[in-house]
């Protein structure tokens, strides 16, 4: 019966056409705002997992199952399973940011920091806000030994959530970075 399932999943998205995602801008705006001036660390955790329930709802029941399925893998390490569902999700819905947000948290548990960054570009083309896709951006450069422009996208994601926990890898820039400064945050 798996095996039945698995193989609708894999073959429906060739099937039919991802729809658009709906339009959910005027709740993610609020929660932007809010997140941005946080009083504290809890509250900003809370207004970050509504976001993060924004962005992980797919287009339509089979991208959501597709996702769901990744996710689970990714967190039970079939990394390699993970992949495949991602790869699926992206060819099935090429305009969903969350696809290439989560194959490249994948790449970057397998230290492909590339590659990972190759998606989280694209999934910030999607989505410009998307703070996990910006912090993510962020440690990728910061692993393949780009230091100031890890340090920029850094403190690009800490001015949409200055409490993140990634804020504690933040240094100080070399005179030759563009000028954000630490107020900024």
């Amino acid at each position: 019966m798996m095996r039945v399932v698995f193989l609708v999943l894999v073959a429906l998205p060739a099937l039919a056409e991802c729809p658009p995602l709906p339009d959910r801008s005027a709740r993610h705006i609020e929660l932007m705002e809010l997140v941005a001036s946080a009083p504290d660390e809890d509250t900003a955790r809370n207004l970050s997992n509504e976001m993060w329930e924004i962005w992980t709802t797919a287009p339509n029941e089979t991208a959501q199952e597709i996702l769901r399925r990744g996710m689970e893998r990714r967190a039970s390490y079939n990394f390699a399973g993970a992949m495949e569902d991602f790869d699926t999700l992206i060819d099935y819905c090429p305009h969903y940011a969350e696809g290439y947000n989560q194959r490249a948290f994948v790449h970057f548990i397998r230290q492909d920091y590339p590659a990972s960054l190759t998606d989280l570009e694209r999934a910030l083309e999607l989505t410009p806000d998307h703070i996990g896709a910006l912090s993510g951006r962020a440690l990728a450069l910061l692993q393949l030994g780009r230091k100031e422009e890890g340090q920029i996208a850094l403190r690009e994601a800490l001015i949409r959530n200055p409490w993140l926990p990634e804020r504690h890898r933040l240094q100080p820039l070399e005179k030759t970075a563009p000028d954000i400064r630490e107020t900024d945050l």
